[in-house]
């Protein structure tokens, strides 16, 4: 709706799971249905509902300064990992492709 009407320059590159309960058919369904929908931008790091996450703001804080060894916050890690991967992945298929051009 956002590319249709205000960007059609939009692209979706990465989507991240965000408080995901493992625990309830619900998160598994919906998590099953986005993958399916978007198979390729969809991270493997899934981000857990989790306590500290919600905590951290209402001290001022990210919850890297809050609790840095929580789930919550070591998940961000392992996505943000993933995303500079997939970052550096990118830039060289990018690399490649302008040098068969060249």
């Amino acid at each position: 709706m956002i590319q249709k009407h205000l960007n059609p320059g939009l692209q979706v590159s990465t989507i991240l799971l965000t408080m995901y309960d493992a625990r309830t058919n619900l998160a598994q369904e919906v998590a099953g249905e986005v993958r399916s929908h978007f198979p390729s931008e969809v991270l493997n790091a899934v981000v857990p509902r989790s306590v500290r996450i919600s905590e951290a703001p209402s001290y001022g804080q990210t919850v890297h300064a809050y609790d840095g060894a929580s789930i919550g916050a070591l998940a961000y890690l392992e996505a943000a990992a993933e995303m500079a991967e997939r970052g550096a992945n990118g830039k060289v298929q990018a690399d490649a492709a302008n040098n068969e051009r060249a």
